[in-house]
């Protein structure tokens, strides 16, 4: 039999926890018989008669005793020993079967996920997105621009949503549009005073559009909050349009600074985004956005008036529906501006 070398240290490590279970019960059968012979051995040599009065007698009866200790002290170990030896062996048993079977199970999982994701992998490369599975969400630059959601799946899949914009005046990333059956993603918010992303379509035979993002508020003093975005139109045979996106809330009205001046207005909110049209054959148009809200005016300063507040965004109009389906609900008018402090 050849052992060593390369070709004994490669060799498969075959392991059978039917045999482990096997020597288990055994053990367990040899520990009840060795239990039992220490019990027997303990009546010949621990009870050994008394000694006559002389003293090779008494020497023999005392080295009996001492061997007769000795021996039910090391039986007490061995079986000891046995008995979490024999614990060992079967945890150890079942602890394999376990780790076998949850990679069994693993390597079943990667075996049904193989052939999806080489699929996947084929159209990705090829035209920039999968065959099925969402598209990712847009993401905020360095510069502050939201950029757009990814694309669904051609044949199953949601577009990502649009990545908020942080800059002044910057759109928010529009929605993803779907796959073949999906919904669109949802708009990106847009920055200080720019408008919401547009929704994502959504997929070309069901699904519905996405909303349209929400127009961000205005910062610099009496400018108008950024408009909603467009919400995203339904699938082509059965989807509703996404809702238009909020108008962003007006800028607050520039204080006075010299005694006796009023303040000025507030900034208008921006306008409610258009709902996104339904399903050319089938689907409900997208409720219209709803108006941002006026600025507050200035205050004025002493003993001047307050400036008006800013004029509510317009509603953004409903979408129009499909062949079977109604026109989308328009948004409401955004809330007037309340005047500033007088000074």
């Amino acid at each position: 039999m050849k052992h060593g070398g390369a070709n004994a240290m490669s060799s498969p490590f075959y392991f059978d926890p039917a045999v482990i279970q096997w020597v288990t019960a055994n053990l367990d059968k040899i520990g009840t018989d060795v239990a039992a012979a220490t019990a027997a051995a303990a009546i010949p040599t621990a009870g050994v008669l008394g000694p006559a009065v002389d003293e090779v007698s008494t020497a023999v009866a005392s080295l009996f005793g001492q061997f007769a200790d000795e021996y039910q002290t090391l039986a007490e170990k061995a079986a000891a020993f046995h008995d979490q030896f024999t614990r060992t062996m079967g945890a150890s048993a079942a602890a394999y079967q376990s780790t076998e079977a949850a990679s069994a199970a693993d390597m079943l999982q990667a075996a049904i996920r193989a052939p999806g994701d080489a699929i996947n992998g084929f159209f990705t490369q090829a035209t920039g997105r999968p065959l099925i599975g969402n598209g990712a969400n847009g993401y905020t630059t360095a510069q502050g621009i939201g950029t757009a959601g990814g694309a669904g799946g051609w044949l199953y899949g949601s577009g990502g949503a649009g990545g908020a914009s942080t800059a002044a005046g910057a759109t928010g990333g529009s929605g993803g549009s779907a796959g073949l059956i999906g919904r669109g993603g949802i708009g990106g918010l847009g920055g200080p005073g720019g408008a919401g992303g547009a929704g994502g379509a959504g997929g070309w035979l069901f699904g519905a559009g996405g909303a349209g993002g929400p127009g961000g508020s205005a910062i610099i003093p009496g400018t108008t909050g950024g408009a909603g975005g467009v919400g995203g139109a339904g699938g082509f045979f059965m989807g509703h349009g996404g809702a238009g996106g909020a108008g962003g809330a007006g800028a607050p009205g520039a204080d006075a600074v010299i005694p006796g001046a009023s303040g000025s207005p507030g900034g208008k909110g921006g306008a409610g985004g258009a709902g996104g049209a339904g399903g050319f054959v089938m689907g409900t148009g997208g409720d219209g956005g709803l108006g941002g809200q006026g600025g507050v005016g200035g205050a004025g300063l002493g003993g001047g008036a307050g400036g008006p507040g800013g004029v509510g965004g317009q509603a953004g109009p409903g979408g129009p529906g499909g062949v079977f389906g109604a026109q989308g609900a328009q948004g409401a008018q955004g809330a007037q501006g309340a005047f500033g402090a007088t000074g």
